[in-house]
């Protein structure tokens, strides 16, 4: 599994650190999402897909 995020739709919603904090982190100034860890353990798969499908912004994206 590899994560792309596109910054520019990012809304800074939170959901993508609420359904996987260990992949994903918020910046301080603008909210906009950080990836942690572009390419997940396989134990944090499911959460990673879940931040994806609850993204309002649709700005991540999962590549199997």
């Amino acid at each position: 599994m590899r994560i792309e995020v596109d910054t520019d739709k990012c809304v800074g919603g939170g959901h993508c650190v609420l359904a996987a904090s260990q992949v994903f982190d918020q910046r301080d100034e603008d909210g906009v999402v950080v990836v942690l860890d572009s390419s997940p353990r396989a134990e944090l798969h499911d959460a990673v897909r879940e931040a994806a499908i609850l993204c309002p912004a649709t700005a991540i994206r999962v590549i199997e």
